[in-house]
């Protein structure tokens, strides 16, 4: 029966996987619902509309993710609906899966994902791609959208990575780019309605209501012609395919004090990658990071108010029992009253075993005061930065106005009021960069080190240097760099860690982490990729590729072999998605979808970039007309409020949560 539990069958597969634990299901404020939640029509049509949700990786690393936790509660919270999730399943599980013939299933209901209406997937990065086929395939959905019938879920992309989706264009029927709170609910009507109307049209009638809202992507509603040089000609609605619009808009909630979510977070059975209870404190930033993809599309910024922070945090402590909150967004500490909401939780948790973290914080925007409220409880673990750029050029390039002189006085600083370790987080292959920009980024751990022994008087300071390879994303001012390729990019670090390693008198103080650049170019493939990069995933995926952004599971190899047999036939390869820069009147993979950022804008910003021009955060400034406000019909949304957050009483041995005074 549709909606049954696989559990009885499955139960005996778990006793030979590793962390069996992962697919068990019922954590703390977890959800099952009936699967009639909604009942039937009078014409007996069903009126539950239900999805599956998946983070495409192990449930280690899903099961804390913010995005996938809101959409689950958001739609449980209807009579009408239900959501379930699903992970990654590891090569052993689906090795038994196949083996007993089961097929993805979902760790709240154990119900089989291929039941559900609706199956969303979240994509943080493009590594995550061969996984979606894993699923799909176990799920006994056919991994390309042409081929499903009535009975199949539709498979909805979104997450960051869905502001390109063209490369798996042909395996989802739909993606959802920007918040999905809003968008969830409104894909939950279309659907419900379509259904208690006894499904009319089939498939591609619901998909044509999806599409022609103007907010949901559906690639079969598009052709795209190419040039004979392999570029893209144009990317058009498709001739049969009447109202559906030219270009996709994002979607922006605006007030996120009306979205409190998640209000009851899930308390994982296994231990995953974030062990802490995570409030969102602001969304988008305007710092203009040239390379920050998340920056550029998540515009405007959006702050909650310090009392709905206040109230997040009272709410989700109590509900999960964790001991550490970590104030999330893009930069933490850039909330207008990120000072004012340390010191109010920190006054009011004093006593308690709650720990606060700021898990992003900017080198020009981190202060002691901020520091010693977040570590009034006497947590004080290593500080991490990232001035981005190892050089000041470089860092004009990319817009990162970190000066050097501002990274020493903060690292002076922490080091000065007892801290002991500073990690400081780099990119290799930034557009325009040279050995010299990396090669500075040596000298820069070593003045870190003397610094903090001055200031310290102590020999046992330490610096981890931590590099990640640039990869050039869509919507942002580099999406027409070239990607520096994977030997250059590992000479260049090489070269690096030799200097450091020289310096006797400080290399041994100076840790070296870093990436090489093989899985980078991968990921830049499936960036930038257009739909003719969907037969090379296929291809890894049909030769093992599961698991790409794990190192252990990655194999470079198998991904230019495929690509070598899927381009065979196409004047395109690998480098000329990767390592080549676009022009100016280059129709790119992701026109046709809307983030809000005019594209004059972005090349402008693209030439102040190689003229090593910098640009202010447009939240103290005028507006540089990026275009996200005029066009999406929004603005900026920041404090200051005014409020502040007092203690709450403290009463006998236990902390009872009474009253929050607000002024």
């Amino acid at each position: 029966m549709p909606g049954e539990s696989l559990f009885n069958a499955l139960e005996p597969l778990l006793e030979r996987v590793t962390k069996p634990i992962q697919y068990v299901g019922g954590e703390l404020n977890s959800t099952v619902k009936d699967w009639n939640v909604g009942g039937h029509g009078p014409s007996g049509d069903e009126l539950t509309t239900r999805w599956a949700l998946m983070y495409p990786d192990a449930y280690e690393v899903g099961v804390p993710n913010q995005g996938v936790m809101i959409l689950y509660e958001v739609i449980n919270e209807r009579p009408d609906a239900l959501a379930e999730r699903t992970y990654a399943v590891w090569p052993d599980m689906e090795a038994a899966l196949r083996e007993a013939a089961l097929p993805q299933f979902t760790v709240d209901g154990h119900r089989a994902v291929g039941d559900f209406d609706l199956f969303g997937v979240s994509f943080s990065t493009e590594l995550g791609y061969t996984n979606l086929l894993t699923a799909l395939d176990l799920a006994k959905i056919p991994l390309r959208s042409v081929d499903r019938d009535l009975d199949d879920p539709l498979v909805i992309a979104g997450g960051h990575a869905a502001f390109n989706p063209e490369a798996i264009a042909d395996f989802i029927d739909a993606a959802v780019i920007g918040d999905g709170e809003q968008a969830v609910l409104a894909i939950t009507d279309i659907v419900g309605e379509w259904k208690a109307a006894g499904r009319p049209g089939g498939r591609r009638e619901v998909l044509l209501r999806l599409a022609r809202t103007g907010g949901v992507y559906v690639p079969s509603f598009y052709d795209v012609s190419y040039l004979p040089d392999g570029r893209i000609q144009r990317v058009a609605p498709a001739a049969d395919a009447p109202g559906v619009p030219w270009r996709v808009a994002k979607h922006t909630v605006m007030d996120l004090d009306a979205w409190p979510y998640p209000k009851q977070p899930l308390v994982p059975l296994a231990e995953s990658v974030h062990e802490r209870m995570s409030v969102e404190i602001f969304r988008g930033c305007t710092r203009g990071c040239r390379f920050c993809q998340a920056g550029m599309i998540t515009r405007p910024v959006r702050e909650r108010s310090i009392t709905g922070i206040g109230e997040m945090v009272e709410r989700g402590l109590a509900a999960t029992g964790f001991e550490e909150v970590g104030l999330l967004s893009l930069s933490s500490a850039d909330h207008s009253e990120i000072a004012e909401v340390t010191k109010g939780l920190a006054d009011r948790y004093e006593g308690t075993q709650t720990g606060l973290s700021l898990p992003s914080t900017r080198v020009d925007a981190f202060n002691i005061d901020l520091a010693n409220e977040l570590t009034r409880n006497g947590r004080r673990s290593g500080l991490t930065f990232a001035p981005e750029g190892g050089s000041e050029r470089i860092r004009r390039v990319i817009n990162k106005m970190v000066s050097e002189e501002d990274l020493i006085n903060t690292v002076a600083a922490a080091y000065g009021a007892g801290w002991r370790q500073v990690k400081l987080y780099f990119m290799c292959g930034l557009p325009t960069e040279t050995d010299e920009d990396v090669l500075q980024i040596a000298e820069l751990a070593t003045r870190v080190i003397e610094t903090g022994r001055q200031v310290s008087g102590r020999r046992d300071i330490r610096c981890t240097v931590s590099i990640g390879g640039f990869i050039p994303k869509p919507h942002t001012p580099f999406q027409w760099a070239a990607q520096l390729g994977a030997e250059e990019t590992d000479a260049r670090l090489a070269k690096l860690r030799n200097a450091i390693r020289a310096d006797k008198r400080y290399g041994s103080s100076i840790g070296f982490r870093y990436h090489d650049g093989q899985p980078g170019i991968v990921e830049g493939l499936l960036s930038r990729g257009d739909r003719r990069v969907g037969k090379v995933i296929e291809e890894v995926w049909r030769a093992g590729g599961r698991f790409d952004g794990w190192s252990e599971h990655f194999s470079y190899e198998r991904w230019m072999a495929a690509a070598d047999r899927a381009f065979a036939d196409e004047p395109v390869d690998v480098a000329w998605y990767t390592t080549r820069e676009r022009d100016q009147n280059e129709v790119l993979p992701w026109d046709h979808l809307d983030s809000g950022l005019d594209k004059d804008w972005l090349w402008e910003d693209w030439l102040d970039a190689v003229e090593e021009r910098e640009v202010d955060d447009c939240r103290w400034t005028p507006c540089f007309d990026c275009g996200v406000c005029p066009q999406m019909g929004t603005e900026i949304e920041i404090g200051p409020t005014g409020k502040t957050l007092l203690p709450l009483t403290v009463l006998g041995a236990g902390r009872k949560d009474l009253l929050e005074h607000q002024h």
